[in-house]
């Protein structure tokens, strides 16, 4: 099993910037992609960014393209988010998430582990 603990949250203006994190533990080895998914009231979850663990192939929604930066320490089993240039359409529950394949990865079934959702709100 793995966990994962987001953590760094919060409000912030238009055009700002915030960054999330995500830390793993337990069986990190089994991991090849850890990434970011968005659920905005009464939307479905959404693909935003995966990044390999063991590689650096990093892999981006167009909408967040060029503002979103997605980084792993691997000696701290910790990934995060880098959002610049934040947009009010960026408000949701943020999810980290993990999975042990190497396909599929802008599919929320792909992955296995979930974090328990922190919220990001961009006020105009």
């Amino acid at each position: 099993q793995v966990q994962l603990v987001e953590s760094g949250g919060g409000l912030v203006q238009a055009g700002g910037s915030l960054r999330v994190s995500c830390a793993a533990s337990g069986r990190t080895f089994s991991i090849y992609y850890m990434g970011w998914f968005r659920q905005a009231p009464g939307k479905e979850r959404e693909f935003v960014a995966t990044i390999g663990w063991r590689g650096r192939k990093t892999y981006y929604v167009d909408s967040v393209k060029g503002r979103f930066t997605i980084s792993r320490d691997n000696a701290k089993n910790t990934v995060y988010l880098q959002m610049n240039s934040l947009k009010p359409e960026d408000t949701a529950v943020y999810y980290c998430a993990a999975t042990t394949r190497d396909h599929g990865l802008m599919y929320a079934s792909e992955y296995s582990y979930w974090g328990q959702g922190i919220q990001v709100t961009v006020s105009s």
